[in-house]
């Protein structure tokens, strides 16, 4: 049974609409309640009017929930002719849905009534609830959690009375607030509330389902007053005011205007920045001065402030914090510790030029910011003041000295003041060098250097670095101090970059004296080829192409070449390719088309990566018209050659057993020594009875007498005794049954085998014959068969009239030894001797 076809509520309401009569007023929906609590069961009947005329009585009555077909409904007849059904719902878990009572009209479900169904839960209790007097609009808003969604609407609405004492009585009524849709909060304005009396204030949750009410809250308006913050400001520094201690910071706030007549405290809290660490609380501040000293800080930090106030010592709630306010604490004196390298150049008997370098290490943290760096000489023997020979932010200077000079002064400064000063002793003496000095690459931004400890043993070594070739500036060159004086090796992370070479310099540092430096080249990591070879084409054939290129010189930074790659393409996008290894300078193309167009190009690769190289197309030669009838010729040569020996095999194989035709030897052109099979002794040939059904019937044979003259040229003669031999020639016949060769004349069916002999008597050897291949019967001379000496298809002289003569069992014969005829197997013929005396 097929399905009905169902169809939405709005198409399915515009189609009663639409249908003559309407088909409405014929069915009635009734629910037992069109609001259920979620999973309960739901009862349903739809009563279709006895007046109706559109749909049979008869017709089953059918239900439908949203889109699916309800099963189950139970219909019967009222007595007074309507019918009814009932449908039950056991568990509606659907938040909402419409039911519709349908029937069959035609092919299709027509709708007779519809009712929605509704189902959620009844509202929860509200909770949380809490009031906050606003000084600004002087409006008491209250707000709570609702709970749970209900799934059906819940209106929420703020009740309160006016009450003296606990709330326990009510005095005057205050009228209701309804929260909006989807809202907690609801707000009582200042003409219903008196500031100074209680409020009895509560909940109320209401939907289909039930009603629920939070705890009732009784509370002063004026005890729930919540403050706004205030704003933090700082001051400008005057000229005259002392500069802030180290780790200390002046905080200035301004309270909000309608809180300046209330009592009130108030808390600050600060967080350095960034903001990793937690807040920091500080205790209850006074409000007269406005104003607040915070220390114990760290120095050149900066921090972020907040404030917030609570009324105080009246009841009230604290008000938000303010925005943040970032102020910087002052420097403290500077505690780092320098370590500095230096280089010394002679320029001539009384001068030398120097090269300092530092680096700062903070000895505490958040130390304060460096603003500068101050190099000093102190002449030797007096008591003036420090000359000042560079004041920079960088980390090294260049300054002249005297020859004798042997220390200067380096200190650290900012705001705060100078760091303590660190002396840079310079000296003559020199200890060993470093031995076995080696740098390798990890990745693109790590060098490893590595080296053998000298002896004896160095205090420290220091490590320098930079771009190969140098660049001027000091700010490229790169340093750093190793302390231990035991360590091979360490790794350099420092302003490294891939693919570049580095010039790197290890000097030992001993008590009293510097080692020498050591140097080395190293690349930070390998790229690839920046360029591969030009190709060119050096020769060009018909079918080859010779190709050439120049290699390309190492290139610094780069990766040496592993192998070329060559690739072409012909007209057709049929593409090839071959590897050939780096030593390579040329290769040839081979097996290419004649007059043909092909693209070349050459990869070159290494261990990092490859790079095309520039494009070659070229032409291949042409063919001349000599060469392409020179392989014509040929490839006919070479056809018939095939042919003929095709021909021959067919021809002259003796192997094939079934050849094309039969080899059948030509009886004017034969003898019998040439053809006659040789017959091994002890074989014996026995000549079955002429009546022997089993045989092939022989007619006659007849033995021809040469004389002992010699022969003339044949001629015929219309005897009926010979067959068309010389009369010479003597005729013998063996004799048959004479009934069974009247049987072979009177039979037209059976084919009929003739032979002739031909012997002499003088000749010792073996005589010879002749057959004739005719199988005709013999038929009384209807048509006469050719002379058995006559092979017409092969006869090439002319014909002769031919003679008619009767027909004579004589002429039908062919020669032949009767030992081997196949033919004449049917007679006994004893030895070869016989046929001689014949």
């Amino acid at each position: 049974m097929a399905r009905p076809r169902t169809c939405s509520p709005i198409t399915a309401a515009l189609i009663i609409l639409l249908l003559p009569g309407s088909l409405e007023a014929c069915g009635h929906i009734s629910l037992s309640a069109p609001i259920v609590r979620l999973g309960d069961s739901v009862t349903a009947s739809c009563i279709i009017n006895k007046n109706c005329s559109h749909v049979g009585l008869e017709s089953p009555i059918l239900w439908r929930l949203g889109t699916e077909l309800q099963p189950g409904g139970q219909q019967r007849r009222l007595p007074d002719g309507t019918q009814e059904s009932t449908l039950t719902l056991p568990h509606f878990n659907r938040t909402q849905a419409f039911l519709f009572c349908c029937m069959n009209w035609g092919n299709t479900l027509q709708i007779l009534d519809q009712a929605e169904l509704r189902a959620g839960y009844p509202p929860a209790i509200p909770s949380n609830l809490s009031c906050i007097m606003n000084l600004t609009t002087y409006n008491l808003t209250c707000q709570w959690e609702p709970g749970p969604d209900t799934h059906l609407p819940t209106n929420f609405t703020l009740k309160s009375f006016k009450s003296r004492g606990s709330c326990q009585t009510q005095e005057d009524s205050i009228p209701d607030c309804i929260a909006k849709d989807r809202q907690s909060h609801c707000s009582i304005p200042r003409k219903h509330l008196l500031l100074y009396q209680n409020t009895g204030i509560w909940v109320q949750a209401e939907n289909a389902l039930g009603t629920s009410m939070s705890p009732q809250l009784c509370l002063n308006p004026m005890d729930v007053v919540k403050l706004e913050p205030p704003i933090l400001w700082v001051e400008e520094p005057s000229p005259e005011a002392a500069s802030p201690q180290p780790g200390c910071l002046w905080v200035h706030w301004e309270p909000w205007k309608p809180s300046l007549h209330i009592s009130q405290k108030c808390e600050l809290r600060y967080q350095p920045q960034p903001g990793d660490a937690s807040w920091t609380l500080e205790g209850a501040l006074p409000t007269e001065t406005l104003q607040y000293e915070l220390c114990g800080l760290l120095p050149a930090t900066v921090y972020t402030l907040q404030m917030r106030c609570i009324r105080w010592p009246l009841p009230g709630h604290w008000s938000n914090w303010s925005p943040g306010l970032k102020l910087r604490t002052a420097e403290g004196t500077l505690k780092v510790r320098l370590y500095t390298w230096s280089r010394q150049r002679l320029l001539d008997n009384r001068t030398v030029d120097v090269q300092l370098f530092w680096k700062p290490v903070p000895l505490e943290k958040n130390n304060g910011q460096i603003q500068g760096y101050l190099v000093s000489w102190r002449p030797s023997g007096q008591a003036e003041e420090a000359l000042p020979l560079c004041n920079t932010t960088a980390l090294g200077c260049t300054f002249r000295l005297p020859l004798d000079a042997q220390e200067v002064a380096l200190v650290a400064y900012n705001s705060a003041g100078a760091s303590p000063p660190t002396p840079v002793v310079f000296s003559d003496k020199r200890g060993p060098a470093l031995t076995r000095l080696s740098a390798t690459a990890r990745d693109p931004h790590s060098l490893w250097v590595g080296w053998e400890c000298p002896n004896p043993e160095p205090q420290g070594y220091v490590i320098e670095w930079d771009l190969s070739p140098p660049k001027p500036s000091i700010r490229n060159k790169t340093w750093r101090m190793e302390h231990n004086g035991s360590v091979t090796g360490t790794l350099l992370k420092e302003n490294i970059r891939p693919f570049q070479l580095y010039e790197i310099a290890v000097t030992p540092l001993y008590p009293d004296a510097m080692g020498l430096s050591q140097h080395i080249y190293a690349y930070s990591q390998e790229m690839a080829p920046s360029h591969a070879p030009e190709l060119h084409l050096k020769h060009i054939g018909k079918t080859w192409a010779q190709l050439e290129w120049v290699p390309s010189a190492p290139e610094l930074g780069k990766s040496p070449l592993t192998h070329y790659t060559i690739f072409w393409t012909n007209a057709q996008n049929q593409s090839f390719s071959t590897i050939l290894n780096a030593s390579s300078y040329g290769f040839i193309l081979r097996d290419l088309e004649p007059a043909s167009l092909y693209h070349v190009h050459l990869m070159a690769a290494s261990k990092w990566g490859a790079i095309n190289g520039t494009g070659l197309t070229l032409m291949t030669l042409a063919l001349e018209g000599s060469e392409l009838h020179i392989l014509l010729g040929l490839f006919t040569l070479l056809l018939l050659i095939i042919c003929l020996c095709g021909i021959a095999w067919l021809c002259c194989s003796r192997s094939r057993k079934n050849p094309l035709w039969p080899s059948v030897p030509d009886p004017a052109h034969s003898s019998l020594g040439s053809w006659v099979p040789t017959i091994m002794e002890e074989e014996t040939f026995q000549l079955p009875s002429p009546r022997d059904s089993g045989m092939s019937p022989i007619t006659k044979i007849t033995v021809l007498k040469e004389e002992e003259k010699k022969p003339g040229p044949w001629e015929s003669s219309d005897s009926s005794e010979t067959c068309g031999l010389p009369t010479l020639v003597q005729t013998y016949v063996l004799q048959g049954d004479p009934k069974a060769q009247a049987q072979f004349h009177s039979s037209t069916s059976d084919q009929i085998l003739y032979g002739q002999v031909l012997g002499s008597s003088t000749s010792p050897g073996p005589g010879h014959y002749l057959r004739c291949d005719s199988t005709q019967p013999l038929l009384g001379g209807l048509t006469p068969s050719p002379k058995c000496y006559e092979n017409l298809w092969f006869q090439t002289s002319p014909l002769r009239s031919p003679v008619p003569s009767p027909p004579s069992q004589e002429d039908d014969c062919v020669f032949g030894p009767l030992l081997d005829f196949p033919l004449l197997q049917g007679l006994r013929v004893h030895g070869v001797e016989g046929l001689g005396g014949i």
